[in-house]
């Protein structure tokens, strides 16, 4: 079912998504060469707790971090470990807080470093398909114009998408209905209301789509090792159109120039 959120509700949903946002501007100023990915965890999760939220991840069906950690070939749900960022890596991470009783969902790519082009090019078009997907977020279309707006992107500019994983409604739960593909044809789906809450997430693939579940249970990955990026905003449809409620603006302070 698909819950309509309040004005009220949104206005709870903007504080969340402006913490998870500052939450991950904090993270920003510690990916570096030489930094473990459970520093990076440690750092999101005291930042959330005294800021008065709580890690939506931490625990969520026995995930053991604040962050889903995305290194490389890692498409989404990678532990926090001992793992030491390297020069060339691309880390993805993903984060949830919730605060107020509501949830805010995002998720950057960072470069690590000095980063193959061919892999930039990858990060900037999944990054870019996000915002194509949030313009096609209009009441009255439908979920299918979204997934087609980023699918339509991607696959014109060589890249593949992951069809196992996918974006979701999201409120007082994380994951919410109606899910949100980033593939699929136009005008097909649940139709887009005014108060519909969604996390945007386009995940896409260098190589193959194809990808592999670890032991785990959780981390996935792509099955050829080539990297993958993921991108996301949490959006409100207000007044017709989508509002986005999550920002990179904090990321971007951090970064400057290497901000992609």
């Amino acid at each position: 079912m698909i819950y309509l959120k309040t004005p009220e509700e949104i206005q709870l949903m903007r504080e969340a998504n402006n913490l998870v946002s500052r939450t991950l501007g904090e993270v920003a100023k510690w990916v570096a060469p030489g930094v473990t990915t459970h520093k990076l965890d440690a750092i999101a999760r005291e930042f959330i707790l005294d800021n008065g939220g709580r890690p939506a991840c931490l625990g969520y069906g026995g995930f053991p971090g604040t962050l889903c950690i995305e290194v490389n070939e890692v498409v989404v749900h990678g532990f926090p470990s001992n793992y030491t960022l390297r020069e060339g890596d691309i880390i993805g991470t993903d984060c949830v807080v919730e605060y107020k009783g509501f949830n805010g969902d995002t998720c950057y790519t960072f470069p690590v470093g000095e980063v193959d082009e061919k892999v930039l090019n990858l990060c900037r078009t999944t990054k870019e398909s996000l915002y194509k997907g949030i313009e096609a977020c209009v009441e009255g279309k439908r979920i299918g114009d979204i997934a087609n707006a980023i699918q339509t992107y991607c696959e014109s500019r060589g890249y593949t998408i992951v069809r196992e994983m996918c974006g979701h409604g999201i409120g007082k739960k994380m994951h919410e209905d109606p899910e949100v593909p980033n593939y699929g044809r136009r005008g097909i789906g649940p139709v887009i209301k005014n108060g519909m809450c969604l996390a945007i997430e386009p995940m896409i693939n260098l190589g193959s789509r194809n990808v592999k579940i670890a032991s785990d249970g959780w981390t996935c990955s792509t099955k050829d090792g080539k990297p993958s990026a993921h991108y996301e905003h949490t959006v409100a449809v207000i007044n017709g159109k989508a509002e986005i409620l999550t920002t990179f603006d904090y990321i971007q302070e951090v970064l400057g120039d290497r901000f992609i």
